[in-house]
């Protein structure tokens, strides 16, 4: 008689520890709506939460705890990660809830860029602009220090979040005794998993080695000795592109959206959840990746915000017609198509780490879902792409080997060998960011030719224009 209650209040237990697991580790609660779509773009979720996913309350604490192991003062924005109005989190960081609060990535955080007229003047913060300013990999390196430090643990971090907020017994002990722990080890298991890094030179502000991290972490293919460092793309008007991606291996628009998330560290199931909302007509705008490939697709280019000579740029559209339109014109002959290394001249090392078995690899990664994956190839050189915003697309060449792009019309010799990335004031003679002096220095990341896949050769079309038609073509440069 007495093992029927037993037995009675063991059901019992189980079942409301069954309950509890699962409303503090698995309920997914929907991720907040923007109702705008460029708000949905800077702070929505894309499904990075859940895999990779960042606690909150931890995320918000490190800087305090750790502040040894960033660049410099200002917590996450002295990694370049910029703030828009008076939303919580910074642009390109989003927050949804999965048993608990947590944090993840979006687009938006390589693809928004910041810009000042001067060091005294508020940023201008331009949607699907290259993150020039964004130290990503000291980001990723913050983290993986932080989840190093003997520190980093449940008591020093919960008396920090304690002057935050006022966890609930229950949820403290959970804290305790499980999230901070698997925090811990899912950061130092991605340090591992990110090894790789350490032998490569330091992308530094504005770029990220995105190839070697797929190649490596996501399609496990044997590791190799290549550097895939390269700056974040544009990516407003992508209607106007028939490839995506620097060397042009991306050919469907449905695919680079996808990967997108993949590479950010979504998950299958949240793909397949998200692609058949995006072909449900239904509920078409509660797809998260279709608003973002929606927006970027229609998105203008910023204008030139700092005055145009009308009469030299109207000289300098002839300059551009004749040496820069093929390539470089919507409608081109050769725009958006994918141009030989070899013609080009420029750093070979971005084209040649992604490799066909890496193709072939992202091709069969979605087999047995929906949105299998089909338009990633190999190519021999770099996609020739509209310059739409060319102005607020420095450094330029796809590593970011060039600051301006009065540099880029000089022979290689005569450009910058060693300069500073990073720095948001806008040099307005060089069409470029300020890259030299002591703000420039303080605020960014070095860059040095000299360094594997940092060349600055090639790309001499135009260099040997006359002075006056480079001025006039520059100036022609800002009106689009």
């Amino acid at each position: 008689m007495l093992r029927r209650p037993a037995l009675l209040w063991l059901v019992i237990l189980t079942t409301v520890v069954g309950a509890v697991a699962y409303v503090k580790f698995f309920r997914t609660e929907p991720p907040p709506y923007f109702e705008s779509a460029e708000e949905h773009f800077l702070f929505g979720s894309v499904g990075s939460e859940d895999q990779d996913g960042i606690p909150y309350w931890i995320w918000l604490v490190l800087p305090r705890v750790f502040p040894e192991y960033l660049p410099g003062p200002g917590g996450y924005a002295g990694l370049g990660m910029v703030a828009k109005d008076a939303h919580e989190m910074p642009v390109g960081v989003s927050k949804t809830t999965i048993g608990f609060p947590r944090v993840g990535i979006n687009c938006a955080m390589c693809h928004t860029g910041s810009v000042r007229a001067a060091p005294d003047e508020p940023p201008m913060i331009i949607p699907g602009a290259p993150a020039h300013q964004l130290a990503w990999q000291q980001y990723r390196q913050f983290l993986f220090a932080s989840a190093s430090d003997p520190r980093f643990t449940a008591d020093t971090l919960l008396a920090e979040i304690s002057k935050n907020t006022r966890l609930s017994l229950l949820d403290a002990a959970l804290y305790r005794l499980v999230i901070v722990p698997r925090t811990r080890n899912a950061l130092l298991r991605q340090r591992d998993r990110d090894s790789w890094m350490q032998r490569n030179p330091a992308p530094g502000r504005g770029r990220i080695d995105a190839v070697n991290a797929v190649k490596f972490g996501i399609l496990k293919q044997p590791q190799d000795v290549t550097v895939g460092a390269a700056d974040m793309p544009a990516l407003w008007n992508l209607k106007a592109h028939r490839r995506y991606q620097w060397d042009g291996a991306v050919t469907v628009a449905q695919d680079a959206a996808m990967s997108w998330a993949v590479n950010i560290g979504a998950r299958t199931r949240w793909l397949d959840r998200d692609f058949e909302e995006w072909n449900d007509s239904r509920s078409r705008e509660m797809s998260s990746l279709r608003r973002v490939l929606n927006y970027v697709s229609a998105l203008q280019p910023p204008k030139y915000p700092f005055g145009i000579d009308d009469r030299l740029a109207a000289t300098g559209a002839a300059v551009f017609t004749r040496s820069c339109a093929s390539c470089h014109a919507i409608g081109g002959s050769r725009t958006g198509s994918v141009i030989p290394a070899a013609e080009i001249g420029t750093d070979t090392q971005r084209v040649d780490a992604w490799t066909s078995a890496s193709a072939t690899a992202y091709n069969a990664y979605g087999d047995g879902h929906a949105w299998k994956f089909s338009g990633f190839t190999k190519t021999a050189g770099y996609a020739a792409a509209p310059l739409d915003g060319i102005w607020a697309r420095a450094p330029y060449l796809h590593n970011g080997s060039v600051p301006s792009l009065v540099d880029l019309l000089e022979t290689a010799d005569r450009r910058p060998a060693r300069f500073f990335r990073g720095y948001d004031v806008y040099d307005r003679t060089k069409l470029g960011f300020v890259s030299i002096g002591p703000e420039a220095e303080r605020r960014g990341t070095l860059y040095d030719v000299t360094q594997p896949g940092n060349s600055n050769a090639g790309h001499l079309y135009g260099t040997d224009l006359p002075a006056d038609d480079k001025r006039a073509l520059v100036e022609y440069l800002k009106t689009l």
